[in-house]
């Protein structure tokens, strides 16, 4: 896909995450929106995974650890094939499989997630046996900023240099707000880089709004041989909705029918920008 292609797409994502939200009258929006971009460009551009080969021992694997912001997640994989969009509008309700976090019984989705620190620790060990078995697939996660402080990252971070795991990429959204108060606030975990950098991962810094500079951050995998890549993003909490952005309330917050018409205006004027 072009930029302007992929900036198209990151605001119809958009577009839908917040009708689903609004439908569901639940879900975690502040996030869904900020890691909107990084979604988009991963399947879109970057993972080897379809719902045609997403059986296969061959497919890349991605497995959501800030599950709390699945409803960008369901949204992309509707967008892909994994099942009808029409599902969505199932979302959070009675008896319905799509709910507020991923699960294994929605096709694509990898693993369960929503116990935060999880994410990475599960990658580390499909990205050793994906060497163990000599096998080509990589395999990518995304966590929030807010779950770094669980030990579990640590441990897994530590365990991904030693074994050299450079068939392995994180990334981190990194908002800079969670459900409380900033990150710096709850549990500093600044400076990130260098805390990476001396767990023995190679780090680049990108901004996770930005299409084009996630699509070269992506295409440079693995920034070093014989090590696990760590792709800081740097992005919006409810990125693309001005009354949302860097708000603490939106982290869960559901938008009503009025901020919901707002929202579309929006993001309409920013899909004639784009075009034009």
């Amino acid at each position: 896909m072009t930029t302007t292609d992929l900036a198209i797409k990151s605001i119809q994502y958009r577009k839908k995450i917040l009708k689903y939200i609004l439908g569901a009258k639940a879900g975690h929006t502040g996030g869904s929106l900020s890691a909107t971009d990084i979604l988009n460009v991963l399947y879109n551009e970057v993972l080897n995974v379809s719902p045609g080969n997403f059986t296969s021992p061959d497919r890349d694997r991605y497995v959501q650890s800030k599950g709390h912001c699945v409803e960008a997640l369901y949204v992309v994989l509707a967008d892909k094939g994994f099942f009808p969009e029409t599902d969505l509008e199932t979302l959070c309700k009675y008896q319905s499989h799509y709910i507020g976090h991923p699960t294994r019984k929605i096709k694509g989705v990898e693993q369960n997630t929503g116990a935060l620190g999880h994410g990475l620790p599960i990658c580390v060990g499909m990205a050793i046996a994906g060497k163990k078995d000599k096998k080509d697939y990589r395999v990518f996660t995304l966590m929030g900023d807010g779950e770094l402080p669980e030990g579990s990252n640590w441990e897994a971070a530590l365990s991904a240099a030693h074994y050299k795991l450079d068939n392995l990429c994180a990334i981190v959204d990194k908002n800079g707000m969670q459900i409380t108060a900033t990150t710096s606030q709850v549990m500093n975990t600044d400076p990130l880089d260098e805390k990476w950098k001396a767990f023995g991962w190679a780090v680049r810094e990108v901004d996770g709004n930005d299409v084009a500079a996630l699509k070269d951050a992506f295409a440079a995998l693995p920034f070093e041989k014989g090590k696990p890549s760590l792709i800081i993003a740097k992005t919006v909490k409810g990125k693309g909705v001005s009354f949302m952005e860097n708000q603490l309330k939106w982290h869960h917050g559901v938008p009503n029918a009025e901020q919901y018409e707002q929202a579309q205006k929006e993001l309409d004027e920013k899909m004639k920008q784009v075009e034009s």
